[in-house]
């Protein structure tokens, strides 16, 4: 079977191997992975060539999640898969919640391989909050004892 469909492409971020004379490769299925998270934290704009690849989750950062940001989330993922990703027929997107409070929204991607009619998951885990190890018990008074 003819797998040339399927792709291949660097790694990335791009990684050198010390026995291989240049960058390592990625191939079939493992291309198709790393070109979904490439795609997911990717901003529309951020590439000159191609200024309407991308997702734009950083917009919705600080965002509540409620149904309504659930489902632009939904959409966004579903319009840059459909526009960017050939290869694969996207079945499901799927948003985990279950760790919003600690700023973590996990997003699966169930998609069919077109070419293998091969059917895997992807997840990507989306973070709410920039910053960790943030400690809010702790006050800073920048103000002088004067005032």
């Amino acid at each position: 079977m003819d797998n040339s469909f399927l792709g291949r492409g660097w790694s990335f971020p791009p990684s050198f191997d010390s026995g291989s004379v240049g960058v390592n490769m990625l191939e079939r299925e493992d291309d198709i992975a790393s070109s979904l998270e490439i795609l997911l934290s990717t901003l529309r704009g951020e590439r000159i060539m191609l200024p309407q690849y991308g997702c734009n989750m950083d917009e919705l950062l600080f965002e509540s999640l409620d149904t309504r940001m659930k489902t632009l989330m939904t959409d966004n993922i579903e319009s840059a898969i459909l526009y960017h990703e050939p290869r694969i027929q996207l079945e499901t997107v799927k948003l985990d919640d279950s760790q919003e409070l600690e700023g973590i929204v996990l997003i699966e991607i169930v998609y069919r391989v077109k070419s293998t009619n091969s059917r895997f998951n992807f997840v990507y885990p989306y973070y709410k909050l920039q910053g960790t190890d943030i400690n809010l018990t702790t006050t800073v008074n920048l103000l002088p004892d004067s005032v």
